[in-house]
């Protein structure tokens, strides 16, 4: 086998241009394969950020309503006594927050008004939410208890009314005629486009405060979290008992996580992995047969050399080895330079930029396998076209 690998290595040197055109089909095919499933992996790993960073291990609910009754009854919404009895007896939660929608008109100067959606939270709502503080400070049990008139606003509200998130920290907001001081500003994690309850021009004040303009202590909804991700499902159902078993039998209560949405986007992640994956293989199988074309030819042009070999006392099995070695050596050689480029770009991307792009190990073993594969297949057919020629006619061959 050394011979022969020698020998193969001994005619790629002698036709190094022909090498390199054949090689360079497997380099592109290999390279796209690996980049192809870190593409795939970097796509993945984007949509899981965006939706963790939503709320991380949120869990949320809300009344949906009664079943259907001919008396009327009052309804049977949810209450902050609901999230006590779930922290109580579900230990996994490790944070909870209501949030009550409230609007309101602020003046912004110059005799023009605005538009703004209040929030009543708790302190904790900043946690569940995964939201990030760009200038002072949330708000604290401290602030809840003594029903401090203080709040925190979004960034694009900030910058409406004070120019800068730092200079909007201090500020005086005043909700229906009440002064409010702005203690901080804040925007959430990730884009949501308008689909959560923060809008651009909202501003989140304690829940013991925002029940001076409500008519009764109900909530719209309830945000819980828990310790870890492997905890999300087993909560929800215990959630969703303990509330159903302080409640009507007949209320309905919707308790839900973004387990679903989480799947959905690992599912769609990996459809377009292997979509990707068999665009790759077409180029893969692309280089395959240029690899069987050019052995072909190859085997045309050194027939005289096969029937001197055969002269010499090589069977047909050692030719059928010399030309299948110089097919796998050509694919070989290809899909390491591949797999070296395809390599090369993200680790490129995560040593020169800030981005951490995933990279697949596996998927280099994978491309190396699939290029050694390639070689054999497509080798084969020139390899048995060689071992069977006639000696003696190949020695006639000009």
């Amino acid at each position: 086998m050394g011979e022969i690998f020698s020998f193969a290595y001994d005619t790629f040197i002698a036709n190094k241009a022909r090498f390199a055109l054949t090689a360079l089909g497997m380099v592109i095919g290999t390279a796209s394969l690996i980049l192809v499933v870190t593409i795939g992996l970097t796509g993945k790993q984007y949509i899981l950020n965006q939706i963790q960073g939503i709320g991380a291990n949120l869990i949320f609910a809300s009344y949906a309503g009664g079943g259907p009754r001919i008396t009327a009854v009052p309804l049977d919404e949810l209450t902050v006594d609901d999230i006590i009895a779930v922290r109580e007896q579900v230990p996994s939660v490790v944070s909870a927050s209501p949030f009550v929608p409230l609007r309101d008109r602020i003046n912004m100067g110059n005799g023009k008004e605005q538009d703004i959606l209040v929030l009543g939270v708790f302190p904790e709502y900043s946690q569940v939410r995964n939201l990030v503080l760009l200038a002072g400070r949330f708000f604290d049990t401290e602030d809840l208890q003594g029903r401090n008139k203080v709040g925190v606003i979004t960034e694009k509200l900030a910058v409406k009314l004070f120019r800068t998130p730092e200079s909007a920290v201090g500020q005086v907001i005043k909700l229906s005629g009440l002064p409010f001081a702005v203690i901080g500003v804040f925007k959430e994690r990730v884009e949501t486009f308008g689909q959560s309850e923060v809008e651009d021009n909202t501003m989140a004040i304690p829940y013991s405060v925002s029940r001076f303009f409500l008519p009764s202590n109900a909530v719209r909804q309830i945000y819980f979290t828990v310790a870890s991700p492997d905890e999300v499902t087993a909560a929800t159902a215990q959630i969703k008992w303990v509330l159903q078993l302080r409640h009507r039998p007949e209320s309905v209560y919707n308790v839900e996580n973004l387990t679903p949405l989480v799947n959905l986007a690992e599912k769609t992640a990996n459809i377009l992995t292997v979509v990707l994956l068999l665009i790759a293989a077409v180029v893969l199988l692309v280089s395959g047969i240029g690899i069987m074309n050019i052995m072909l030819a190859t085997v045309s042009a050194r027939t005289r050399e096969i029937g001197i070999r055969r002269a010499f006392g090589a069977t047909k099995r050692e030719i059928r080895f010399q030309f299948l070695s110089e097919a796998i050596l050509i694919a070989l050689v290809g899909g390491v330079l591949g797999i070296i480029i395809g390599l090369a770009i993200p680790f490129s991307v995560r040593y020169f930029t800030a981005y951490r792009i995933p990279i697949s190990g596996l998927s280099a073993i994978i491309a190396i396998g699939v290029s050694s594969l390639v070689g054999i297949l497509f080798g084969t057919v020139p390899a048995i076209r060689a071992a069977q020629l006639d000696p003696v006619e190949s020695l006639r061959y000009e």
